[in-house]
């Protein structure tokens, strides 16, 4: 850290002096900073003071910083100043703004859901309202980006916004004065029982909340009976270490390492578990996929390597390297790494790459996809260099990058075929779902006033299938009978979860979409074993 503050003092003072007394001088300030720091200072204000066009020195400076970080490994990135806070707002748990769920549908924001008890339920905005204007600015009809949007919409709290709203069956617009206020961001949006003793938590990411959220959920499915507990992992991409430490230690006993971290100016830190968690007994499956990431992984390694669970799914993503975030002095900030992960057993969580290469890195899940790891076990293999033991059973564990999991589930390519794919991309299933709401929420609400009654009972009716065929054509989107017919089934279970998502939440939305999720299926399959 000091020599970046350094280097920041030094490109100021050059900043201050003329090409040609930088130049006179050159000789000294090699002596007082070196050679290759002196050589960045002296290209940057020479290209500043001669260039043949004019340029902006921060954009250069800027570029200069992404240019050094992509010589490096492939998470080690820089984030400008106005993009600082919604990197962090998730693992922070929390942001400042109007409190809504939303979509964007024709590019018309509509409401999924106001925030229970958030600023713009208090004056009394309602799940499918449009937002049309945002203070003086049409939002609707526009082609304005969701990024774009946000910001508009957030603001310090106690700062007010008024809101041009259209209602489906209300004529004319209608304005509405929301005061924003600090609203939570939650790394848990699914917890619920999957039989009599059998809790199911779904964790989208590991923030600074995590930990007490997951502890709220686990109180709350123990009083409705639960012993044993699924953990659903996938398309977790991580987010603190402590995080992930705290929760693994609700599982492990007393002196059990969790994870241990190592780099060439960070020593060798352990983390151990204190023997004080409340799910050291029961039975515990952990779902994993190709997006489970870095805190994610840690858990799952904890778990796995200590023989604590069982790990269901498909390979993780294999991001083992600790990054520390670093502020620049214009609110801009650098995430540098600065040691691996590493679980109980040795092995190193983050999978191999080149320095300099993240384009051939990034293809990794398609090279998966392409040697049939993601849909055959047979075509995994591992050498002997990669075998490693379980810290207790003494099991065979691999190495190599990422978490493979103890009972593999291939990728179902004939569930979701291209037709399906290309609904879902080009966002048809969603309008379909808020266009149906529009005519038939309040009956919903009136017939299926307990989403027990609606998940046992609720059926996606013909006019639906009708609307979402009408949806399609509008895109232009080309199938025949028979496509069509191949994917309706799994049409109808995410256009019911779709629905019980904006009558309810996301909990609701997870209990009916995991019926088609077959990591789900098999992980409730072994821990009945």
């Amino acid at each position: 850290m000091k020599k970046i503050i350094k280097i920041l003092l030094l490109g100021f003072f050059l900043n201050l002096f003329s090409l040609q007394l930088v130049a006179q001088n050159g000789n000294a300030l090699q002596g007082l900073i070196g050679g290759p720091i002196h050589k960045l200072l002296f290209a940057e204000s020479a290209i500043k003071q001669v260039y043949i066009d004019s340029l902006s020195e921060d954009k250069l400076v800027e570029n200069a910083i992404v240019g050094m970080l992509k010589e490096l490994d492939p998470h080690s990135q820089y984030t400008p100043a106005k993009d600082v806070g919604e990197v962090t707002e998730s693992l922070e748990g929390n942001f400042e703004g109007i409190g809504v769920q939303f979509n964007m549908i024709e590019d018309t924001l509509v409401v999924v859901q106001p925030i229970s008890n958030g600023p713009s339920e208090k004056v009394g905005i309602m799940a499918g309202d449009r937002i049309i204007f945002a203070g003086d600015t049409c939002i609707a009809g526009v082609k304005k980006n969701e990024h774009d949007i946000k910001r508009l919409l957030r603001g310090p709290k106690g700062s007010k916004i008024k809101l041009g709203i259209m209602r489906p069956g209300v004529s004319g617009i209608h304005y509405f004065t929301v005061t924003r206020d600090k609203i939570p961001l939650y790394s848990i949006d699914a917890k619920y029982m999957i039989d009599a003793t059998t809790g199911y938590i779904h964790i989208t990411n590991f923030g600074a909340n995590t930990h007490e959220e997951f502890m709220s959920a686990v109180h709350m499915l123990k009083d409705k009976g639960m012993k044993d507990l699924i953990i659903d992992l996938q398309g977790n991409g991580g987010g603190y270490l402590q995080a992930a430490v705290n929760i693994s230690n609700e599982f492990l006993d007393n002196k059990d390492l969790i994870v241990y971290t190592s780099g060439r100016s960070t020593p060798k830190t352990e983390y151990h578990a204190d023997g004080k968690g409340i799910l050291r007994d029961g039975k515990i499956v952990v779902l994993v996929d190709s997006y489970t990431a870095s805190a994610s992984e840690i858990v799952s390694g904890a778990i796995q390597d200590n023989d604590r669970g069982i790990i269901v799914g498909r390979r993780t993503y294999g991001k083992g390297l600790v990054q520390r975030p670093i502020g620049l002095p214009d609110g801009s900030m650098i995430r540098l790494t600065t040691a691996h992960y590493y679980s109980p057993s040795g092995r190193c969580i983050q999978r191999p790459y080149e320095k300099g290469k993240k384009t051939d890195y990034d293809k990794d899940l398609l090279e998966r996809l392409n040697s049939g790891e993601l849909t055959n076990p047979d075509s995994i293999r591992f050498p002997d260099s990669l075998k490693y033991k379980t810290l207790k059973q003494q099991r065979v564990v691999y190495g190599g990058g990422g978490i493979m999991p103890d009972e593999y589930v291939p990728l179902d390519t004939l569930q979701f075929p291209k037709l399906y794919r290309e609904l879902m991309a080009k966002s048809t299933v969603n309008r379909t779902c808020m266009k149906y709401l529009d005519k038939n929420r309040s009956k919903l609400h009136r017939k299926y006033k307990q989403f027990d009654k609606y998940l046992a009972e609720f059926e996606v009716p013909d006019d639906m299938i009708e609307l979402l065929k009408e949806q399609a054509s509008k895109t232009e989107l080309k199938y025949t009978d028979e496509e069509f017919n191949q994917v309706l089934p799994v049409l109808k279970v995410q256009l019911k979860a779709l629905l019980a998502r904006d009558l309810w939440e996301m909990n609701e939305y997870y209990h009916v979409i995991n019926s088609i999720n077959s990591i789900f299926n098999k992980g409730v399959e072994v821990i009945k074993r």
